[in-house]
């Protein structure tokens, strides 16, 4: 009791962090949920229940359809629960009401559906997802344009990772291991994520290219959502105002860009995935709502409602990716168990499939419990 009287006392649950996390998983959740609800009408499936949040309703409204819209007490997540559903998880089929439907009724029924439709209504939730983030990535650009700064070495550190690899002030870098370097924020990210790797760095040096192998530095750097291991080069940007441009993107290279910024969420998700299994990533990383809602607040003060929304397209991908791996209760649970009816011919029986879904349930109950420790930990610290 007295820590939680000292993370209140230190404004940890002040409005400052809840409003902004509150406003970013809403429209995360919603997004998500959203996909599955269009699929299923597309899909000629009945919607019962569409929920921000779980628990007691506060306030909802039913639409001509039939479908109750409600936002929940506790909203950390949301469901859709269709026709024929068991729970609001999908966690099999309600006997007792299929019992009570018409033929007509039983034909919109979600568990009447083929194996190709039910794994589009539900593959649609994390799709949404990701579709949301390439849209917030690319309007944010197409709107507001891109500032670019030249990837020039401006200053090189004493004892360096760069120094060491005979990288020298005025260098342009070109391209790192073949990949083509753009600007000074493509370089810090191919560096990065390659620590203690020998790179091939091409530079333009006064007009020739010269080819360097530079090992970035493994650094540990602290951050809102905890201790990252990046790579380090020791350069420090241009401070020249002509290396700074904005660039302008159409919908089509807008498009594109919000592409390439989802892409690289994923990439960075499973890169830190792999390492955490090799032991070269730390757990800490992993965040829950309490850290969530710190950085919230964090980049609602200093960013503001871009900001905002640019962590929103984030937190997207992440519960899309998240959402899809192959554990009962998540939705890549559910399309596993339809990949095992594909191939066998007929579903996993009732028993099997409610064994599974507990054994998801009870993942996914002790990775919350772990993230929230993870968080309390974490925000401790900062005290």
């Amino acid at each position: 009791m007295e820590f939680l009287a000292t993370l209140w006392n230190a404004g940890a649950f002040l409005p400052a962090y809840i409003l902004p996390f509150l406003f970013v998983l809403t429209i995360v959740v919603f997004v998500h949920e959203l996909g599955h609800f269009l699929v299923a009408r597309w899909c000629g499936v009945d919607v019962k229940v569409f929920s921000i949040g779980f628990g007691r309703e506060l306030f909802g409204f039913n639409d001509r359809h039939g479908t109750r819209w409600r936002f929940a007490l506790i909203p950390l997540g949301g469901y859709v629960k269709f026709s024929g559903d068991a729970d609001a998880a999908s966690a099999g089929t309600d006997s007792a009401e299929m019992g009570t439907m018409t033929p007509q009724q039983r034909e919109r029924s979600f568990p009447a559906q083929s194996i190709g439709e039910r794994a589009a209504i539900v593959a649609a939730g994390p799709i949404a997802n990701f579709l949301l983030a390439i849209l917030i990535f690319g309007a944010s650009v197409y709107v507001f344009g891109k500032p670019v700064l030249a990837p020039r070495v401006d200053q090189v550190v004493a004892g360096s990772a760069a120094e060491r690899g005979g990288l020298r002030a005025g260098d342009l870098v070109v391209s790192i291991d073949g990949r083509a370097i753009a600007s000074f924020s493509d370089m810090q990210r191919a560096i990065s994520v390659r620590p203690e790797e020998t790179l091939t760095v091409v530079v333009d040096r006064a007009g020739a290219l010269v080819t360097l192998p530079v090992t970035p530095a493994l650094v540990e750097q602290s951050t809102p959502v905890g201790k990252q291991r990046i790579g380090v080069l020791g350069v420090q940007a241009s401070r020249q105002a002509s290396d700074w441009q904005t660039q302008r993107f159409g919908l089509l290279e807008s498009a594109k860009v919000g592409v390439g910024e989802t892409w690289y969420v994923v990439e960075r998700t499973y890169d830190y995935l792999a390492k955490l299994v090799r032991g070269r990533e730390s757990v800490d990383q992993l965040s829950g709502p309490i850290r969530i809602a710190q950085v919230s607040g964090i980049v609602a003060s200093n960013s503001g409602l871009m900001g905002l929304l640019n962590l929103a397209a984030i937190l997207s991908v992440s519960i899309g990716l998240m959402n899809l791996f192959p554990v009962p209760m998540l939705d890549g649970g559910h399309l596993m168990f339809y990949a095992i009816e594909a191939l066998r011919g007929r579903p996993l029986s009732d028993r099997a499939q409610e064994l599974g879904f507990r054994f998801g349930l009870g993942l996914v109950l002790m990775l919350m419990l772990f993230v929230t420790w993870n968080d309390l930990v974490h925000v401790r610290s900062l005290l």
